[in-house]
């Protein structure tokens, strides 16, 4: 999108079009999607996040001094919100490396269940994406996002310090080390960079576990996204190690969240009405 016709969607926007604001709102929520999803490991989760995310940019909207980029604006929130809220992801923090490894070392079951090749292959997909996913969950909030905007983003040091309130020298140290963590990690487990652990081999300890249900793949029912869309918002990065590659070529999604629905239940909301009577009220 040209600077000029942003500029153009966020007055009529701030104006009362709603019209410009669910075109401007279309431009970030996959994006947004797909940074929840790596950040919070499942896709329930993610669609929350993002439906909060956009939230937060609807009802801020006046207050974007339009000095950067509507969408780097949007990543701004959504990076805090992510990186602060604690209280939804108090759960995951406690996952490891180690504690991970451990159970990666845990002897697979036998099933009764049988799966055609086409089946099996398809389930094996769905637990890589899932793991690769929950293994994100091993690193800090802020190691998570330097991780996942410089690895899977692939967005400039200049940018993604500025999102992170660091210096780019910080931020490009801090990826450095994180990349070493998580390909000696996947050196040693994941069967995709060299590692012991095969997704097709852990699918009956993955089922029994009720982590992974044949009937319900959550990453194969969504909608794949074209890599071009969401890179058009994206500085290019220098080329990964080898081992991290698989965190690369992750497939990103669009999000099923209606958020032109969302935008007409909003506009409705007693909640809304109360937040611009008290902004009114506050002017005066």
């Amino acid at each position: 999108m040209e600077i000029n016709q942003e500029k153009q969607l966020i007055q009529a926007s701030l104006d009362g079009d709603t019209d410009s604001l669910a075109v401007l709102l279309a431009e970030v929520k996959n994006s947004v999607f797909n940074l929840s999803l790596r950040m919070l490991g499942n896709v329930f989760d993610a669609e929350d996040a993002t439906q909060e995310i956009l939230l937060k940019a609807v009802t801020n909207l006046s207050s974007f001094n339009q000095q950067s980029r509507f969408n780097t604006w949007v990543y701004r929130i959504a990076v805090n919100y992510l990186i602060n809220d604690h209280k939804k992801r108090a759960f995951r923090e406690q996952l490891t490396f180690d504690l991970m490894g451990k159970d990666l070392e845990q002897p697979a079951p036998t099933l009764d269940q049988q799966f055609c090749e086409l089946e099996e292959t398809e389930l094996a997909e769905e637990l890589k994406l899932s793991c690769t996913n929950i293994m994100l969950q091993c690193l800090s909030p802020q190691d998570r996002c330097v991780f996942i905007l410089g690895t899977m983003f692939k967005m400039n040091s200049q940018l993604a310090g500025d999102l992170l309130q660091m210096s780019p020298a910080t931020y490009r140290k801090k990826l450095s080390r994180i990349r070493i963590r998580m390909g000696n990690f996947l050196n040693v487990y994941c069967g995709v960079a060299g590692g012991s652990c095969e997704c097709k081999k852990r699918i009956p300890f993955a089922i029994q576990q009720k982590r992974l249900n044949p009937s319900q793949l959550d990453y194969s029912s969504l909608k794949k996204l074209d890599l071009a869309e969401i890179m058009q918002q994206k500085s290019n990065m220098e080329f990964l190690d080898e081992q991290t590659l698989l965190f690369e070529t992750l497939t990103h999604y669009q999000s099923a969240f209606d958020h032109q629905k969302f935008l007409k239940e909003l506009l409705k909301s007693k909640q809304f009405s109360e937040l611009i009577t008290e902004e009114a009220i506050y002017d005066l």
